[in-house]
């Protein structure tokens, strides 16, 4: 069987916790079919010790697809990219950036910033374990470090085990005294460190993540690093993405309509709904797919409103579905 060409991560959706679950992805991979997904991060212990399936499962047509692990321990990461690698998955990716208190006492995520030698072991497991790519999401610096080289340090550490591909949010991470999402909001952007770090080593391939809101903004980045991760606005403004595969891959295929989104993911739904799936559970990511847009403030109330929900009617999404007449594309 020849190998499948995977398309290059020029666009890519950010792990986010309770929310890129494999109901948000499938939602996505029907607005977007190139830009590469990212799993909500899974920690080593929850596969070693949890259930596999629950946590691995995807269907195929979310590829390109990464799994985000969450980890310190290079044998067990190494255990849990094998499976990653068995399950399909096309990219293995640690995460080095995420700054809640339960991550730290796990001591991995953004303090990990501050071992670069574990890292950089971590990640030579992991690639010595695999053949699939092994990449490495962080933060440009930990608490008041905050000068470009720590940041240049880490990734020269942790490139010399092989890794070839780094995705830099490009904030610091304050470990105390800030929340995550005080993380993602706080701590000021400094973009100019991401491109620095690619105009300085061309050979490595750099993802911009943080801020990232418009079309004009991955325009902006592409410039100057070689791709752009996109985390809340790709959640929230769901969207956004339809025009993500002609703008930058080249794919002249026609745009989806709002409506042709919902319409493709019913049949979904209503096999999770006979699965046992809650009705919450699918519908909680599709609440964006109007922003903006009139009639998109009863489409959230009707697929928010938990007494409809009860009902599990695959129906309700054609009812909340605002007319083919109130589509601005």
């Amino acid at each position: 069987m020849p190998a499948v060409t995977l398309p290059p991560r020029r666009l890519a959706v950010a792990p986010m916790l309770d929310w890129t679950d494999r109901h948000y992805r499938y939602f996505a991979r029907h607005i977007t079919r190139h830009t590469w997904l990212y799993t909500e991060m899974v920690t080593t212990g929850a596969l070693i010790h949890g259930d596999i399936p629950r946590h691995l499962r995807f269907d195929p047509m979310e590829s390109p697809i990464a799994l985000q692990l969450g980890g310190s321990e290079p044998a067990d990461l190494a255990h849990c990219a094998k499976l990653a690698e068995n399950w399909g998955y096309d990219e293995v990716n640690l995460n080095v950036g995420c700054p809640s208190e339960r991550v730290q006492r796990g001591a991995f995520g953004a303090c990990l910033m501050n071992e670069a030698a574990l890292v950089a072991d971590c990640v030579k497991a992991m690639r010595d374990a695999v053949s699939i790519p092994v990449t490495v999401k962080h933060r440009i610096g930990v608490d008041q470090i905050e000068h470009y080289g720590f940041l240049a340090e880490f990734v020269d550490t942790v490139a010399a085990a092989g890794c070839t591909t780094f995705i830099v949010h490009a904030r610091n991470a304050i470990l105390k005294g800030l929340s995550p999402k005080e993380n993602r909001e706080i701590p000021p952007l400094k973009y100019d460190y991401v491109y620095r770090l690619k105009q300085e080593r061309p050979e490595l391939e750099i993802l911009i993540n943080g801020g990232v809101r418009t079309l004009e903004d991955i325009d902006t980045h592409l410039q100057h690093v070689d791709g752009v991760m996109i985390g809340r606005e790709a959640y929230h403004n769901p969207y956004l993405m339809a025009a993500f595969d002609a703008r930058y891959y080249g794919d002249d295929h026609p745009i989806p309509s709002r409506e042709d989104i919902l319409a493709a993911i019913t049949p979904y739904i209503a096999r999770e709904l006979a699965d046992g799936n809650r009705m919450n559970n699918l519908t909680r990511h599709i609440l964006g797919l109007y922003q903006g847009q009139p009639g998109a403030r009863r489409f959230r109330q009707l697929l928010s409103d938990s007494r409809r929900l009860a009902e599990k009617r695959v129906a309700l999404l054609q009812e909340a579905c605002p007319t083919a007449g109130a589509e601005a594309r």
